[in-house]
């Protein structure tokens, strides 16, 4: 079903799955660096930023918020194939639902890159699972964005602004998801 601006999402019988896809004026390479990057927060990533020892399978990875203070996000990187995809599994740090899988998929097309974002397992009539259908449609809104135009929507720099003042969990506490 379509879901917003080139996103779409959808479900098999075997595996659940949510696809979100978008096309992005941008180089593959370019998008590719966006998303992987660990010197700087991803804006497409609720201004998250990668911390892992290593972009290779096996390795854990975080994703702490700009300071380093909290982590919203644990995983292990299942797959890295520079510059077409990048796997890993996907836990919220403030939910007690299991792990679900993320996969990144890049394509070269005519004028830019297809960016595909597929969600994997996210336990059903969970919160992970409400809160990867949404920012799922916001992380691919959001990336084609910044690619594009070198910066969120006004909406999305309010949201990450508001992130800065709202409280955090104690159990998001980063000393409590190390990754090394």
């Amino acid at each position: 079903m379509s879901v917003d601006q080139g996103t779409t999402q959808g479900t098999t019988t075997d595996r659940k799955h949510s696809v979100f896809r978008t096309h992005i004026k941008a180089s593959i390479h370019d998008v590719w660096t966006e998303i992987t990057r660990t010197d700087a927060p991803i804006a497409a990533f609720f201004n998250a930023r990668m911390h892992t020892p290593m972009l290779e399978a096996g390795s854990k990875l975080a994703m702490r918020t700009p300071d380093g203070k909290y982590t919203g996000v644990v995983g292990e990187i299942l797959e890295v194939i520079p510059p077409t995809k990048f796997s890993h599994t996907f836990k919220f740090t403030n939910f007690d639902d299991p792990p679900c899988t993320v996969t990144y998929e890049l394509r070269e097309i005519d004028g830019g890159t297809e960016f595909t974002l597929t969600v994997i397992d996210a336990p059903p009539g969970t919160k992970t699972e409400k809160q990867m259908n949404t920012g799922g449609k916001m992380i691919v809104n959001t990336l084609k964005r910044v690619m594009e135009t070198g910066r969120p929507s006004v909406g999305i720099r309010v949201l990450y602004t508001m992130f800065k003042i709202m409280p955090q969990p104690k159990r998001c506490r980063s000393e409590h998801w190390p990754v090394d």
